[in-house]
């Protein structure tokens, strides 16, 4: 008979029980919740995302625009740090559901900033805005927390393509949100932004209510039952207790509690940082992450600007959001494809096909001059590129670091991210005007080099104390 986890979240609770915790069923409830929340977050963030630079061309002239989405995406990564610090001390449920809220609270000044034409306001709610990803990044490595080894690519995967719903989902409502709110009396443009708060909102409750227990308190517990294992460095609350985990058969076991040493709360962003430098798979993971996404965004970016150059201008939108679509289903439909491939074949083995993808999408891309369906395979080869590093290098880091700093290496990694992204979009456009999309290609390929490197190296896989 399989032991039950009670509902009471005893992840929080300072009182001491010899029940054990059927890990697996609570992995499962984890990962439906997770998944529910993406669709929630992804719509919210493809919505807003799908008119700010309308908005901002509306409002600010239309060479403002392209900073509406460089503003989000800095105070997505900007937002990493702030978070990172909740999740490390309190779990993934207040943390995830307070970037949901930013990101709320964001999407409000940008409706308010709409009605009164006030510039900086409209610019400070983009930057806020960025709190919905934030919130959806951070939400694959709370897939990870309780997943089995053998697992764990997969179930991350699984949140990654969980985007996907809400992503193709979203646009689709941007015009009905504009039309429902315009009889509310809101601004052109802004009512998209309206709906984008409501859906934050409504992940921030779920999370809130439903994900309970925490899976990383509950993951800390769970490890620190076993001081001399994989997990001996593990650090929790004060005062926290823990039950050990079923082993690897899948018998549960029921045992005394273990007092659990307090959490060192000083393992922030300058504490991950000294373990990732020093551990070589955590480096690698971290450079698929940074690496992947800043290829992908310097490319995607200036997609859209070169079909305007060979497709009349009544023609070019609907050929634009095909290239961009099929681009996105190459980034997350697959995911799950991926995750599986991470757990079979090892995750360095995957980043590096990763960067072959890379690699061939540029020169599929590059070489694709006035041919669009070539342009097509390239974004789709650019799409499954970056979907493979960011999944085997997610999994990688948060297998590769000590429990106590894992958080903080995980948010460390998306402001990484997040900063390379907002680099390659602002250098990209300057490539292109210069010298032309295939001489961006080609950089983008050149950038791919290191990580190629580091990854052709023998790299070190296991147990956090292991590596050391």
């Amino acid at each position: 008979m399989r032991p039950h986890l009670h509902e009471r979240d005893r992840d929080e609770s300072p009182v001491t029980s010899p029940a054990p915790v059927d890990v697996a069923s609570l992995q499962r409830r984890t990962l439906r919740l997770l998944c529910g929340t993406q669709v929630l977050g992804g719509i919210g963030v493809t919505i807003g995302f799908a008119v700010g630079a309308l908005l901002v061309a509306e409002l600010a002239g239309t060479a403002a625009a392209g900073l509406a989405q460089s503003a989000a995406v800095v105070g997505g990564a900007l937002l990493a740090v702030p978070i990172t610090r909740i999740i490390t001390g309190h779990g993934r449920r207040p943390g995830l559901a307070v970037a949901y809220c930013v990101g709320a609270l964001g999407g409000t000044l940008i409706v308010v900033a709409a009605a009164t034409g006030w510039i900086p306001l409209l610019f400070l709610g983009m930057l806020l805005f960025g709190g919905g990803s934030a919130a959806n990044l951070q939400a694959r490595y709370a897939a990870v927390d309780l997943a089995a080894p053998a697992h764990r690519a997969r179930h991350l995967s699984l949140v990654v393509w969980a985007t996907t719903v809400g992503a193709v989902a979203a646009p689709n409502f941007a015009a009905l949100a504009d039309r429902v709110t315009g009889g509310w009396g809101l601004p052109a443009l802004s009512g998209p932004f309206a709906f984008s708060a409501v859906a934050f909102v409504l992940a921030a409750g779920v999370l809130l209510v439903r994900l309970r227990p925490d899976p990383l308190l509950t993951a800390r517990r769970l490890a620190a039952a076993v001081p001399d294992g994989p997990g001996g460095d593990v650090a929790v609350s004060a005062g926290e207790r823990s039950t050990p985990a079923p082993p690897p058969s899948g018998d549960p076991v029921t045992a005394e509690p273990v007092p659990v040493p307090s959490a060192r709360r000083g393992a922030g962003m300058r504490a991950a940082w000294s373990v990732v430098r020093a551990r070589p798979a955590a480096r690698l993971g971290v450079a698929a992450v940074a690496v992947g996404h800043l290829v992908m965004v310097a490319v995607m970016a200036m997609t859209p600007v070169h079909l305007r150059e060979f497709h009349p201008v009544d023609e070019v939108l609907p050929v634009v959001g095909l290239v961009l679509s099929l681009h996105i289903a190459g980034m997350y439909a697959l995911a799950p494809v991926v995750g599986w491939l991470a757990d079979r074949l090892g995750r360095r083995a995957v980043i590096l096909g990763g960067v072959g993808t890379l690699l061939a999408a540029c020169a599929v891309a590059g070489t694709a001059g006035h041919h669009t369906p070539r342009l097509v395979v390239g974004l789709v080869l650019l799409g499954l590129g970056w979907s493979a590093t960011m999944v085997a290098g997610s999994t990688l880091l948060s297998e590769s670091v000590p429990d106590a700093v894992r958080p903080s290496a995980q948010g460390l990694s998306d402001l990484l991210m997040g900063l390379a992204g907002a680099l390659a979009g602002a250098i990209s456009g300057f490539v292109v005007q210069v010298s032309g999309y295939p001489v961006l290609t080609l950089l983008a390929a050149v950038a791919v080099a290191p990580l190629l490197a580091l990854a052709l190296r023998p790299v070190p896989v296991g147990a956090p104390d292991e590596e050391d």
